[in-house]
């Protein structure tokens, strides 16, 4: 008999339920034979816009291109700084160094893992020109404690939004989406994401008419006409078929953020039922925050030994992140070193995302904790 398995990320799960409207949509597209850019593409901006209250989406082919992008129209270069976390997705920073820009790191708060406003505070310079806040695993930085001061500096601000579509954040008497808060936002929409397509794809957002305009120029080489090219640009273009395949996403997106959020619920409960609270620590909601949990991660005492046992029993975790950026061998040239961010540092030896994704049951989830609780409570 076949081992039973629990996958952290089921995708066919939601696909099953949306089966029709999925095949439609990339049969229209076929039978378009309009496949990069076009009409899908800009229905797809629109309809994203219109969802994350900004006045322009600009798509582009995928969540890395789009953090580049931003910068480009900013004109991030040599000389500049940029500051943001030490503890995300390499992109983050590759963004900024393929521009010949320093990355300038800030170390995260312990209980939200997102960047600790202070400590942004702390690392302006004369030479900072933008501020990339990464909305860590669906939940948005407390951005209302950082922005007005570098708006009075002249600072820009990028949000890298890659895992946190449909986030939203209310302070200051007011609700705001992820992706409109600074002057620039970057999406992914890798398949794993909450808004995920069926191969690569990306998108900006800004409220700029002008950026806008830039950023639609710069994606297919700089190119404001076929063939006459105002500047240096990428081949960074949204695919037609993956556009239609998000509109369809978009359409049920809400309905699987609430399901994502009633799982988070459910795993505390878990947890507070069989007492793992002197072992390990459940995901933290800042007050304020609408956490669409593109990732549940907890913070768990012999992480990799759980992981191992979780495994051997057949449900599968992983970690994001095993080596903040500061230590990467890639970015040795900033002279980072083992104890800089030491928040970061100890996040990265404790943290484990657990299987969260629309149509995981009950049953798994209990099969989970008391998975959980057995590595920990048989004296193992």
């Amino acid at each position: 008999m076949e081992k039973k398995t629990l996958p952290t990320l089921d995708l066919k799960r939601h696909y099953a339920q949306i089966r029709e409207e999925i095949d439609e949509a990339i049969r229209g597209v076929v039978e378009s034979q309009y496949f990069v850019l076009g009409p899908e593409v800009k229905s797809f901006e629109t309809e994203a816009a219109n969802y994350l209250e900004v006045k322009h989406a600009v798509g582009c082919a995928s969540g890395s291109d789009a953090l580049l992008l931003d910068l480009m129209a900013l004109d991030v270069g040599p000389g500049d700084e940029v500051i943001t976390t030490p503890f995300t997705f390499f992109a983050t920073v590759s963004a900024i160094t393929r521009l010949g820009a320093t990355p300038v790191f800030a170390d995260i708060d312990p209980k939200s893992y997102n960047l600790d406003p202070a400590k942004v505070l702390e690392k302006i310079t004369p030479r900072t020109k933008a501020f990339m806040p990464v909305h860590l695993f669906g939940q948005m930085v407390e951005m209302e404690k950082i922005v007005p001061e570098l708006e009075s500096r002249g600072i820009h601000i990028v949000e890298d939004c890659a895992q946190a579509f449909g986030t939203w954040r209310k302070a200051d008497g007011r609700i705001v989406r992820c992706g409109g808060w600074g002057e620039l936002g970057a999406f992914s929409f890798f398949p794993t994401k909450n808004l995920g397509a069926y191969g690569d794809g990306g998108m900006v957002t800004t409220n700029d008419d002008a950026q806008a305009e830039r950023l639609a120029r710069l994606r297919v080489h700089g190119a404001g006409i076929t063939y006459f090219h105002d500047e240096v640009g990428l081949n960074s273009r949204l695919d037609a078929l993956q556009a239609a395949i998000l509109r369809v996403h978009l359409r049920h997106l809400d309905e699987c953020i609430e399901e994502r959020r009633r799982i988070a619920d459910r795993y505390r409960m878990l947890f507070a039922e069989r007492e793992l609270s002197e072992f390990m620590t459940a995901p933290y909601e800042i007050p304020g925050n609408y956490h669409t949990y593109h990732q549940y991660v907890v913070r768990a005492q012999r992480r990799d030994e759980l992981m191992n046992f979780l495994g051997a029993e057949g449900i599968i975790s992983r970690i994001y992140y095993p080596l903040p950026l500061h230590l990467q061998k890639c970015f040795a040239f900033l002279g980072g070193k083992r104890g800089d961010y030491p928040e970061s540092e100890k996040l990265a030896e404790e943290c484990l995302a657990l299987p969260i994704f629309p149509g995981l049951t009950m049953a798994e989830q209990q099969w989970v904790a008391d998975t959980i609780a057995k590595f920990y409570k048989d004296g193992r």
